[in-house]
């Protein structure tokens, strides 16, 4: 397929899914996510296959999450496409961190949201001194999904939570230490990396893509995730986002008083919700899990006027002053953030 949403190539023993949406970031569409969960499906069982390559194409990013105009529109519908996307999307986020083969993703540029949903549960994952990466669903009335709520807690200390909640992004060092990414290499190697990779012999392992990647790296250095590691540690640790905030509020320097001034422009619920599934992700057994617990709360967000109003501010009218309904975590109800708990029916199926 050389044409449309999602391009596949087989290079030598390579190959290589390109998302073609460069004007949309590569936003993530069901017909997209069809597309590639076929393109796996078809890789996993071809023997002249060593590896497969996930990148996106343009200059800007490799996947900016899912189309989420097109989502705001399927649930003023009620049509089901958003139920179906997310079943889709998250049963694809499954099959790539239990992939057969090694599966590498080139995370250059913007990845936020289903990017990272595409790329984090890879077994190689490549940053570049370009990448910006993010799971910004705070912002937009949502909440942190395709398995993060698996991912993030299994960061080093709280910085899973920092990013699930402020919804900030972070370049490649920050991408690294937050275990959401395994190596640097220039922007400018990437094509370098494919070479390598279609090159290597049909019963390559992945050690042997270790071994290609590896020569090909570079030091990350050390970001502001890291810097601030103990400032993170101290303020996110508790299971309230009151506390959060108080602590935050308490602490001296630049970097708490942006985090509590970016947390207090997010959507409460949100906020709730996402400390909640992160607490429950920590203690879970399984990336399944987590994601059949993040569908229902996906599933309810079609009834949360914040996840309306949230797309509607961010892409819709584009005048970035979301009025969030209730506009203060004080005041959203225990029994509020209990309701987008409950179990998807039917059941997520892997």
């Amino acid at each position: 397929m050389q044409d449309g949403e999602v391009i596949i190539e087989r290079r030598g023993t390579a190959a290589i899914i390109r998302l073609n949406r460069p004007r949309a970031l590569n936003s993530l569409t069901l017909p997209m996510i069809r597309a590639i969960t076929a393109a796996l499906h078809d890789f996993a069982g071809d023997p002249e296959l060593a590896s497969v390559v996930a990148t996106g194409e343009g200059e800007r990013g490799f996947c900016a999450g899912g189309d989420i105009r097109a989502l705001h529109e399927s649930a003023r519908a009620g049509d089901g496409l958003a139920a179906s996307f997310w079943r889709e999307e998250f049963r694809l986020n499954h099959m790539i961190a239990a992939y057969p083969k090694p599966y590498v993703a080139l995370m250059d540029g913007i990845t936020m949201g289903g990017g990272v949903g595409l790329s984090s549960h890879g077994r190689h994952r490549i940053v570049t001194e370009r990448t910006r990466l993010a799971m910004p669903e705070t912002g937009i009335g949502y909440v942190p999904d395709v398995g993060a709520t698996w991912l993030l807690p299994r960061g080093p200390g709280e910085a899973g939570t920092w990013l699930g909640l402020t919804g900030l992004d972070i370049g490649a060092a920050d991408a690294i230490h937050a275990r959401l990414a395994d190596l640097q290499i220039a922007s400018s190697r990437l094509g370098e990396v494919s070479d390598a990779l279609s090159a290597l012999p049909r019963a390559s392992t992945s050690s042997d893509v270790d071994a290609v990647l590896q020569a090909l790296a570079e030091p990350a250095g050390e970001g502001r995730l890291r810097q601030n590691a103990a400032v993170i540690d101290r303020t996110f640790r508790f299971y309230s986002v009151e506390e959060i905030l108080a602590a935050l509020a308490e602490e001296e320097g630049e970097f708490a008083a942006e985090t509590r001034r970016v947390m207090l422009t997010r959507s409460p619920t949100s906020l709730k919700l996402a400390l909640r599934l992160l607490r429950a992700g920590r203690r879970s057994a399984s990336l399944a899990e987590c994601l059949g617990r993040e569908l229902g709360a996906c599933l309810q967000m079609l009834d949360n006027p914040d996840f309306f109003e949230g797309i509607r501010a961010a892409v819709i009218d584009k005048d970035r002053n979301p009025q969030w309904s209730p506009a203060s975590v004080e005041a959203v109800e225990v029994a509020r953030v209990e309701q987008f708990l409950k179990p998807a029916e039917p059941p997520l199926s892997l």
